[in-house]
């Protein structure tokens, strides 16, 4: 019996128009969670829950909501292997990532925890007598947060827990396709305590949701709006909500370089290639896109890459394996016509190609009627080929060539994304010069381009977002606004600018000449 899922408003259930089957990806006839869709209407109607319910959160003191972020924490770690293997039914990922992923919620809770006793403001001097500034963070209000399944928990708890810290509502909306992990998630962080209606959430398709929050925008009860997903739809949610005087929190897609210089050590390069490019079946937003490799180390490098990718194993994500299947049939879809920009003047360097199948295995795989696809290197990709210029969202990597530092900067920046990247060296003076010149909000020495840690800054510019960030103290910018305040205290009307006290210098005060004897 499959999982029957409905999406909470208020504490909850609301009505569901649709419904949406998600399946596991290693077996597509086996249903996770059969689960109700809700509408604009609805989508709309938890925004105004969610507006109501804020106004008491926001009073509850810092400290305390920062109290309920730690309990959510323990609950999460408590059921952490519960929830990988959750993870890994729904979507595919290899439980070892899954389990990395749950623990990436933990540690978001454990920074954000102490966050609660430091959402500073500041005093500041005034330029009058007897008056005192202070600056303040006040919360938001309201946050419609919309997040992507190949990070099914992890990412969401990067806008969630200082969301909330802060004092704000929330109406979350996952992907149907990672449905019952999201919902496992919203338990975990319902049993911390939150008020009903702090957090909401809402199962939808994206035109529902789309028309869900157009009309919550309008109507005032959105304050602030967090996406996670494609570039084509993150330009989308960032028209709309420009055109109500928001700036959306918009982490997008990449096309993330790797460069490979002369003095770089291939072992760990290639090894690093593996990981960012092939893990979780090259389906990270920080994936390897293109390995921009040296002239005079491209076979050597090629050669150790392909080594290493033939012996990894994809296959069942319960066990040891690099990859498993693709997340969904939507997805093994868009893969497919990825596969068909492979050209003539190109070179697939690691075997087959395509879904693994009886009549296409890989080694002694099969792949069964999961949906299992061939990792892909290919070779002799240039400037201006769409595997080049674009977002591959699956387990494909190019390969291309540089002959001078300079010449490779302009190839890492090309493509116009600007998420993650890396260099691999071992010239100090190589690797600032990269981070000066690389337009990616991450940067990677010696390290692959996938990785973020919980208290650093995450999120891209150009077609990989709108330079807002994730992570770390830097997201409180997100949740937050800054508020100032002047008190007088004269008695008297004091005007800035203008009753100010001047101390007036002599200017033209010249030093004595002296001559020593």
């Amino acid at each position: 019996m499959s999982r029957q899922i409905m999406s909470v408003v208020g504490g909850k259930e609301a009505a569901s128009t649709a419904t949406y089957d998600s399946t596991n990806p290693a077996r597509p006839a086996e249903v996770v969670a059969r689960v109700g869709l809700a509408d604009a209407a609805t989508f709309a109607a938890a925004c105004r829950t969610a507006a109501e319910a804020q106004r008491e959160w926001a009073k509850v003191p810092a400290p305390v909501r920062g109290r309920v972020i730690a309990s959510i924490g323990r609950l999460v770690e408590a059921n952490a292997e519960a929830l990988a293997r959750l993870v890994t039914e729904e979507i595919g990922k290899p439980y070892a990532e899954a389990l990395g992923e749950v623990r990436e919620i933990v540690d978001t809770c454990d920074f954000f925890l102490g966050e609660g006793r430091r959402l500073y403001g500041q005093t500041v001097p005034s330029e009058m007598p007897d008056k005192n500034l202070f600056t303040f963070r006040n919360p938001v209000g309201v946050a419609a947060v919309i997040t992507a399944g190949n990070f099914p928990v992890a990412v969401p708890s990067w806008y969630l827990v200082p969301a909330l810290l802060c004092g704000n509502a929330v109406v979350w909306k996952p992907a149907e396709y990672a449905a019952a992990s999201a919902y496992a998630m919203f338990q975990l962080f319902t049993a911390a305590g939150l008020p009903d209606g702090v957090l909401n959430g809402l199962f939808a398709g994206g035109a529902e949701t789309f028309a869900g929050l157009e009309r919550a925008l309008g109507e005032g009860t959105v304050h602030k709006v967090g996406f996670t997903g494609s570039s084509e739809v993150g330009r989308r949610i960032g028209e709309l909500t420009g055109r109500h005087l928001q700036s959306a929190c918009l982490e997008l897609g990449g096309k993330n370089p790797m460069v490979i210089m002369p003095d770089a050590d291939l072992d760990l390069a290639a090894e690093g290639a593996l990981f960012s490019g092939f893990g979780t079946a090259g389906q990270r937003c920080t994936s390897l896109g293109t390995a921009i490799v040296h002239e005079s180390v491209h076979d050597a490098f090629v050669e150790r890459l392909v080594r290493a990718l033939a012996a990894a194993t994809v296959g069942d994500p319960t066990g040891d394996v690099l990859a498993g299947p693709l997340l969904d049939r939507k997805f093994a879809d868009r893969y497919e016509e990825y596969l068909t920009w492979i050209q003539p003047h190109h070179t697939v360097v690691s075997g087959p190609v395509g879904r693994i199948t009886k009549d296409n295995p890989r080694g002694g795989f099969d792949g069964g009627e999961g949906l299992y696809y061939h990792p892909v290197v290919v070779d002799g990709v240039r400037p201006g080929d769409r595997l080049f210029m674009e977002e591959t969202f699956g387990p494909i990597v190019g390969v291309t060539t540089f002959s001078t530092l300079d010449e490779a900067v302009e190839l890492a920046n090309l493509p116009g994304y600007g998420l993650s990247s890396s260099i691999y060296t071992s010239d100090a003076r190589s690797a600032f010069r990269f981070r000066e010149g690389v337009s990616a909000g991450m940067v990677s020495v010696n390290n692959s381009t996938s990785g973020a840690e919980a208290h650093l800054p995450f999120g891209g510019n150009g077609r990989s977002g709108n330079g807002s960030r994730q992570s770390g103290m830097w997201v409180l910018d997100q949740f937050t606004r800054w508020q100032a305040m002047n008190w007088d205290h004269s008695g008297r009307l004091q005007k800035a600018q203008m009753d100010v006290a001047e101390i007036v210098p002599d200017l033209d005060f010249r030093l004595a000449e002296t001559r020593l004897p």
